[in-house]
């Protein structure tokens, strides 16, 4: 595969399928990004040993990883091309257009953009239909959701190709049914700052306190069950009795932002069978019980890391040893 850019994502996507055994060519236009590459390469592939979640040594995967010459280097012969350039509409463009003009005409030209879809970028490409965006969360190597974000025009075998060479590489595809601004993953962390923002401007917590509730309750939560499970096992009945307890409050809460979107009896419906196909009632007690244990488990961890950090810091502020 290839890679047109080697910031932060496109080094990460380097790691991502160089570890699951691809050979990964970069093109980087900045000679001084693209001599630090195998440096920066090389300090994640470590981490990632440190981690347990490196199969081989850093060195045989940074093998498989090369720095091309120029664009048709990197991208003349490969399946996949990932562009990796900066957040902005007009560079895409012109990338897209050289890329479309040098890539075999089989490959898939993805794009991880963060809020562009290829409509905006690629609409008037001829070949248009072999390009879409897919957009992972950073680092791609310890968070493998990414969003498939296929434009009107994008062919349906592109999909299915690019969702196997996903899954290829150890991560998880998730299809979105349209292209919408910033797709679900800056959606979902935009309602959030949104009202974490307001929450601070209105004196009702500080920054700090913020962060706590969110890494210590929701997103320890959110690590096991996402917003929708969390409703469902929260209130015995499932989705159907969370809605009809909170769904007044959560209204009341939508409007006081000037937001009004009342979850209406049929969007609560469709919700409630889309979960019951995942979890029927009959099992919703075993569930919880399952999230408990995740749950429990990664407290543990968490406190243990914690722990370690108490006993290490009186040594790491001083500079001696501990006895």
């Amino acid at each position: 595969m290839g890679i047109v850019g080697a910031g932060s994502i496109g080094l990460a996507m380097a790691v991502v399928f160089a570890g699951a055994g691809s050979r990964v060519r970069i093109h980087e236009p900045s000679s001084e990004m693209a001599a630090s590459v195998p440096s920066r390469l090389d300090e994640r592939l470590r981490l990632l040993l440190e981690a347990g979640l490196l199969a081989e040594s850093p060195a045989d995967v940074a093998a498989r990883v090369s720095v091309g010459a120029g664009l048709a280097a990197a991208i003349g012969d490969v399946d996949l091309v990932f562009e990796c350039t900066p957040e902005d509409l007009e560079i895409k463009r012109a990338v897209f257009r050289d890329i479309a003009a040098t890539a075999p005409r089989h490959a898939i030209l993805a794009s991880t953009s963060s809020a562009f879809g290829a409509g905006e970028f690629a609409g008037e490409l001829a070949g248009r239909d072999r390009c879409l965006v897919l957009h992972p969360a950073n680092p791609p190597y310890l968070i493998r959701v990414v969003e498939v974000v296929p434009a009107p025009f994008t062919g349906e075998d592109v999909v299915s190709r690019a969702t196997e060479l996903l899954r290829a590489a150890n991560l998880i595809p998730v299809v979105l049914g349209a292209e919408v601004t910033g797709f679900v993953y800056n959606r979902l962390q935009g309602a959030v700052l949104r009202e974490a923002y307001c929450l601070v401007r209105d004196g009702v917590i500080d920054v700090e306190g913020l962060d706590t509730i969110v890494r210590e309750g929701l997103g320890l939560r959110w690590a096991v069950v996402g917003p929708f499970e969390t409703a469902d096992l929260n209130t015995r009945g499932g989705i159907a009795a969370h809605a009809v307890r909170l769904g007044p409050a959560y209204e009341r809460m939508g409007a006081e932002r000037g937001q009004h979107d009342p979850w209406t009896p049929e969007l609560v419906a469709e919700v409630t069978a889309q979960r019951r196909a995942i979890l029927p009632l009959d099992e919703w007690e075993d569930r919880t019980m399952w999230r408990d244990r995740r749950l429990a488990g990664l407290r543990h961890h968490l406190d243990q890391q914690n722990e370690r950090r108490l006993c290490r810091a009186p040594a790491e502020s001083t500079g001696k040893e501990l006895a």
